[in-house]
């Protein structure tokens, strides 16, 4: 794991989010699990070594930030917003967040196979928060604070975690850093409200969800690359193209790479992206932005 302070651990190379933890003198909070399951196991064992782990904090409820909660029953109360609570591994109608999270086995975790879950024993305790919190919370924890942040946009319940004493916040998906940007569940409106708070808060260092740790700085190109995706949506419905027509036009996949192990998904990425602001669009639920 990339060691950003004293106390801060970040892992950006991983199939799936960035997860990461902080060491405080009466224990570890850990922001984030690994999707793969061997993975998941070495993050525990690695926290553990610098102390009890006091908390596990989801920032949003998609399964590459929440299935190594599994392999962190025991350690540490979980807590979660209660959008991250009420949709946690809930399937869609173009993912099912288990069979996502097993299709990556064979290929990016296959000494995690003996120690996968069936469907069955992981959906009898996934390990889902026993503390539920609306809007803000803060956690205090050996001289450290944890703002957890409610930053919907990217999701109803995304949460940012700052940690001031350390000059870091963990954004979650409200940042793809210098990667394609995942649109399907999100309000690009509340998304860029969120971008303005993250923006206003002193830090040096920006752990996103996906890709390398940036600044504040980078936030005005996350800004506008959601700016650009809704436009251009926009004008396709201005201009009277089909739904079928906006998906085939509307594409970005020249912009940035999808992150780590997903390259396959470039396609769906795009198809989903402008079907769910073509479909926001025509029923007024979004407009053009600036």
């Amino acid at each position: 794991m990339e060691q950003l302070t004293p106390n801060v651990f970040t892992e950006t190379t991983l199939r799936g989010c960035n997860p990461s933890f902080v060491t405080t003198s009466e224990g570890v909070v850990v922001v984030d699990t690994p999707q793969l399951p061997t993975r998941a196991v070495a993050m525990r064992q690695l926290a553990e070594s610098h102390g009890p782990i006091r908390y596990v904090i989801n920032t949003e409820h998609h399964v590459d930030h929440i299935f190594g909660n599994y392999y962190f029953k025991g350690a540490g109360t979980v807590v979660h917003h209660q959008g991250v609570y009420d949709n946690f591994m809930l399937p869609s109608p173009d993912l099912d967040p288990f069979a996502y999270a097993a299709e990556a086995i064979p290929t990016d975790d296959p000494d995690g196979r003996s120690i996968f879950p069936d469907r069955d024993e992981y959906f009898k305790d996934p390990n889902k928060a026993t503390v539920v919190f609306t809007g803000d919370l803060t956690l205090r924890v050996g001289g450290h604070t944890f703002h957890l942040l409610h930053t919907p946009g990217h999701t109803p319940g995304q949460v940012a975690v700052h940690v001031p004493e350390e000059r870091v916040v963990f954004t979650g998906d409200t940042v793809f850093s210098e990667c394609q940007t995942w649109l399907m569940t999100s309000d690009v409106r509340q998304w860029l409200g969120s971008l303005a708070r993250v923006a206003a808060l002193d830090v040096d260092h920006v752990v996103p969800g996906h890709g390398p740790v940036t600044t504040t700085r980078y936030l005005a190109t996350q800004r506008a690359v959601l700016i650009e995706w809704v436009n251009a949506v926009a004008a396709a419905v201005a201009k009277g193209w089909s739904r079928e027509e906006t998906i085939e036009r509307v594409d970005f996949a020249a912009r940035y790479p999808v992150d780590i192990g997903q390259g396959y998904m470039m396609g769906h990425i795009q198809t989903q992206n402008a079907a769910s602001l073509y479909d926001k669009l025509v029923r007024g639920l979004a407009g053009p932005v600036h």
